[in-house]
């Protein structure tokens, strides 16, 4: 498995014999004191440890955490059953210790592109704070300012905002004052708003400036009850284009309120642990987005399984929050951090680093500037980081770059034995891992599933463990994560301590919860962080979620899995990914894109197989550096739009493909066999991927409906 990935080095053999001796030398005489002074022996033993086990010995038996194999947990501090009491409780623990942050604007300006394009620069100042008191405060008279605009406990109310505090302290409010928090991506299209804010009926909506001016605005009109709209970030600068009838706040008026009019008759409103405290929307991969009812004893139990997973996790941390607040895996980190007195320190991924495309050059990121030691990353962004450095490290002198991969392939040997390399982290891998700002201590990955080479760099890298998970908006966002100190790739975890898993026999695809070496099956995730179902959609709620003779909840999750010996899960195939070619073969588009997804050349793929033909074919974003070097060594000549419309390019892209995919064991059969390369990038404005930049496949395949038929045309073998 390691040996496939090693970077590959040209240092002259005698040479490299001789480094070899020294490394060994090195790593003897290290050895020893190590293996004495440091706690690595536990983490060794520990990685060997089995993680879960099953509750019976029948098979479809369900998967328990070692840690919880007779009772499930579902509550992180006695007593606290709802979201408010948790919150109060973490306030009288914490009250004065910093938890909200969010840097201060110093200076705006657009920067003129060689190519006309006026890109927004900012410069960012220090982040200012708010303590856990400040926030309770704030949260508090925005709920009551909201009960003197007429929302009654249990109603809903929408959310429609990028990461930031004020959407924390909103949604803070609402969960004491048991309002229905709606929440929606920033970058879902009009139709998928429209149908949210009608089908949930809100009359109110948290938004902001720049939301309501470029989102909100075109619709409006389309949504009859809406009556208010509160602007987190201050007074717009023109009202004049609302429909009569919907009046336009600023959170500070609405906390002015709130402050003034006091609390009311609050005892009745309190929430029980099954009211709903958000309705999320997910931008489903099929179809308009389903709104998901999570209850507080969901979000609590959740967020107790994830807690769990991290070691020593308390006041010392410092999270960085820049993915979407209205994507369950942002939503429950955040929680987990203010429920055990971490920091949240905000931020955007246009400003996460100091190379963003917000910051102007020369001024500091967001991580250089908060060093976090925890952060969260969908797939999509650490691949964007991986092949960056990758691009540097080319770009060195043959002696740096050689000196660069002797160390990581080093330190790829040493981890796989469980062993540290203190001396290559600070030689050579500072640089590295000052790129998110220096202090990370664990790295959490979620939302899709990360290449293990990608996830191997992490661990190379930033000198942190990469802990993937596994959950859905359906389960509250848990379900597995893997422990700090298993090194393992390609696997997600162990189940958390709040849930079980089982597999379930999935015929048409051949998986069995009997299979050997290892059970294999659809996964069936049980426990209190199973949510309450589709809003407004029982139909499709009794189709994903069961009840079992215990009362037990299940959500049947449509991905595959297999558990292997310590009680690991690994996703190995997607029910909704299958498709059988008019030969009979079946091909898991996942599978093959997962396979192809890594190679320099390619930015983003989706593949596409259709039962009346026989092959597949596939689309391609491919990266812009590495094609143009591709085309200029076979001496093509053009724009960027000739190189990618190039058949003679489509040929030379499809001999990488297929080498790659040979190299990865794919059957003849899934191997791409045309392609279309696509000159623009795919991003959630285009509609082509959701939020967490997975593929919405209906979408691709309506946008690329001609080069379809064109692939599969008459004159296809």
């Amino acid at each position: 498995q390691a040996a496939k990935m090693k970077l590959k080095h040209n240092i002259n053999p005698v040479l490299l014999q001789f480094i070899n001796f020294i490394i060994l030398v090195y790593t003897f005489v290290t050895y020893i004191p190590w293996y004495i002074f440091s706690g690595s022996r536990q983490a060794i033993e520990k990685a060997k440890q089995v993680k879960a086990k099953p509750v019976n010995n029948k098979p479809g038996s369900a998967y328990r955490s070692v840690n919880s194999l007779h009772c499930l947990a579902s509550v992180l501090y006695p007593g606290c059953d709802t979201l408010d009491k948790v919150f109060k409780y973490a306030k009288t623990k914490f009250k004065d210790k910093k938890l909200l942050g969010t840097r201060e604007i110093l200076k705006e300006e657009d920067e003129i592109q060689p190519s006309g394009k006026v890109f927004k620069k900012v410069i960012l100042g220090k982040y200012t704070w708010l303590s856990y008191e400040d926030v309770y405060t704030k949260a508090v008279n925005f709920g009551n300012g909201l009960a003197v605009l007429g929302q009654q406990p249990k109603t809903n109310i929408a959310i429609f905002c990028e990461t930031r505090a004020e959407w924390m302290i909103a949604a803070q409010a609402c969960f004491m004052c048991n309002y229905q928090l709606v929440t929606l991506y920033a970058t879902l299209g009009g139709p998928a708003i429209v149908h949210g804010l009608n089908e949930t009926e809100v009359t109110t909506i948290i938004t902001s400036k720049e939301l309501m001016q470029t989102k909100l605005k075109e619709i409006v009109s389309q949504v009859p009850l809406l009556r208010h709209i509160i602007t987190v970030d201050g007074k717009p600068a023109t009202w004049s284009e609302f429909p009569k009838g919907v009046i336009v706040h600023t959170m500070a008026s609405v906390q002015a309120m709130g402050a003034k009019a006091g609390p009311g008759n609050k005892q009745q409103a309190r929430p029980l642990p099954s009211d709903i405290a958000v309705i999320m929307y997910t931008s489903g991969s099929t179809g308009v987005p389903k709104g998901v009812m999570i209850s507080h004893c969901n979000i609590i139990a959740g967020i107790t399984g994830m807690a769990e997973r991290i070691p020593n996790l308390g006041e010392k941390d410092i999270y960085i929050g820049y993915l979407p607040l209205a994507h369950v895996l942002e939503l429950s980190a955040e929680l987990v951090c203010l429920s055990h007195g971490c920091r949240i320190g905000y931020s955007s991924p246009q400003t996460l680093a100091d190379q963003s495309s917000k910051i102007k050059k020369g001024s500091k990121g967001d991580v250089t500037t908060l060093k976090p030691t925890l952060m969260a990353a969908v797939p999509e962004i650490m691949d964007r980081i991986y092949k960056n450095v990758m691009n540097k490290v080319n770009e060195m002198t043959s002696f740096q770059r050689n000196l660069f991969i002797l160390a990581y392939n080093y330190k790829m040997e040493q981890i796989s034995k469980g062993y540290t390399t203190p001396l290559c982290d600070s030689l050579i891998f500072r640089k590295v891992r000052m790129l998110l700002g220096g202090k990370i201590r664990i790295l959490l990955c979620g939302g899709a599933p990360l290449s293990a080479a990608t996830q191997r760099f992490m661990n190379i890298c930033f000198c942190c463990p990469v802990g993937q998970g596994y959950g859905l908006t359906e389960s509250a966002g848990a379900g597995t994560i893997t422990e700090v100190w298993d090194y393992a790739t390609g696997r997600v975890g162990a189940p958390l301590v709040c849930c079980e898993i089982k597999l379930m026999n999935w015929e048409e695809g051949g998986y069995y919860n009997t299979d050997k070496p290892y059970p294999r099956g659809e996964i069936l995730i049980g426990g209190q962080n199973v949510t309450v179902g589709y809003y407004k959609n029982d139909v499709r709620t009794q189709k994903d979620f069961t009840v079992d003779e215990n009362g037990q909840r299940w959500l049947h999750t449509g991905d595959i899995g297999e558990f292997h010996q310590d009680g690991c899960l690994k996703i190995i195939d997607r029910k909704k990914d299958l498709v059988k070619l008019q030969a009979g073969e079946y091909v898991s588009l996942g599978k093959v894109e997962a396979a192809l997804k890594n190679l320099p050349l390619v930015d983003n793929i989706c593949v596409y197989a259709s039962s009346f033909h026989s092959y597949v074919i596939g689309f391609v974003v491919p990266n812009q550096k590495e094609l143009a070097e591709l085309a200029r060594k076979k001496g093509f000549k053009g724009t960027w739009e000739e190189i990618c419309n190039s058949p003679e390019m489509e040929k030379e892209v499809l001999k990488v493909l297929a080498e790659a995919a040979l190299a990865a064991n794919l059957e003849k059969f899934e191997i791409p066999v045309k392609i279309r390369l696509s000159p623009d990038p795919w991003t959630p404005e285009t509609g082509l991927v959701t939020d967490a930049f997975k593929l919405k496949r209906k979408e691709l395949t309506a946008y690329y409906q001609t080069d379809i038929d064109r692939m599969y045309g008459k004159n296809a073998n």
